[in-house]
């Protein structure tokens, strides 16, 4: 029998969370369901202090009933570090330095108190970066903030998608035909914006038949879900109107997991979620993953448990 694990999650307002496609309400679901007690607690009341990390935390009791889905107990200083087993890091991006900040923090109790996923390689694997370890695997990719060199990717490329590094959930993502006049205009609005580069790929037709989400479990691909753009839509995030629809991995897919597998498992990265399109890798998201919801109703099958038990299993 598993022993009961107190469990903190920082993560952002749980009164604004959609309890049929959020993630890690599902998580959150099946610690309780066995017996593990839960925290919640938003990243700015994090703090670290002589070595000691806590935060101010609420107890929390959640059920799948609408407009009443938690109940909050008392505010406590939670020691992080002390009074804690597990940690879940599920605040959702913009991947900024308050992020990073908040990885640094954590970095001081893991793995003492196991934080999914590791912080520190959460921190050097910006889901739009670590994806270029694997170029034969990716669509043709540019990363840079200089223009001769954009102007040069699409006269070879034509149609492209530009977007920025550290965004999430499809914001500022371009689809700029081979002969739209709005690219450098485009490219000048990201400069006076940020002093980041930009990420340029060669666009795939393909996205219209969907872009698939596939998410693996310590290093292993557990199952995924199709992403169907909307009408007149070039992203297919669910943020953005994309449709999820079930589906089965390709040959090419699982090869594609069979080559970074290994390396996630290594990194720690217990939760992951890729996004491949037309067989090509676009994307490995370790941040806040999202598809657990969908992909039970679609296929039954409940990967929060697959995740919990390799928690447990690091914990022991």
């Amino acid at each position: 029998m598993t022993t009961s694990l107190r469990v903190a999650i920082q993560m952002d307002p749980i009164e604004t969370i959609n309890i049929d496609g959020d993630s890690t309400f599902a998580l959150m679901l099946e610690a309780q369901a066995r017996g593990h007690k839960l925290w919640h607690y938003h990243v700015r009341d994090l703090a670290l202090r002589g070595g000691r990390v806590s935060a101010w935390a609420r107890p929390i009791t959640l059920r799948r009933e609408y407009g009443n889905h938690f109940t909050f107990g008392a505010e406590v200083e939670l020691d992080l570090g002390r009074d804690n087993d597990v940690v879940l890091m599920r605040q959702d991006p913009p991947f900024d330095m308050g992020y990073i900040t908040a990885t640094h923090i954590l970095e001081h109790i893991h793995p003492k108190t196991l934080v999914v996923n590791d912080p520190a390689q959460v921190r050097n694997a910006p889901e739009k970066l670590f994806v270029t370890h694997f170029p034969d695997l990716m669509p043709a990719t540019l990363v840079t903030a200089d223009r001769r060199r954009i102007v040069a990717f699409r006269a070879e490329h034509g149609d492209i998608i530009v977007k920025p590094l550290f965004g999430n959930g499809g914001a500022g993502v371009f689809h700029l035909r081979a002969d739209d006049p709005n690219m450098n205009a485009l490219v000048e609005l990201f400069a006076e914006r940020s002093r980041e580069p930009l990420m340029i790929q060669q666009y795939l037709p393909a996205v219209r038949e969907g872009d698939k989400r596939i998410i693996l479990v310590d290093g292993v691909a557990m199952g995924g879900i199709n992403r169907v753009p909307a009408v007149g839509e070039a992203r297919s995030n669910m943020h953005v109107g994309g449709r999820p629809e079930p589906t089965k991995l390709t040959e090419r897919e699982r090869e594609i997991c069979a080559r970074i597998g290994p390396e996630l498992k290594a990194r720690g990265m217990i939760f992951v979620g890729i996004d491949v399109i037309g067989g090509y890798l676009t994307e490995i998201n370790v941040t806040s993953p999202t598809g657990l919801q969908e992909l039970a109703r679609f296929d039954g099958v409940f990967l929060e448990r697959a995740i919990w038990d390799a928690i447990e299993a690091k914990r022991r």
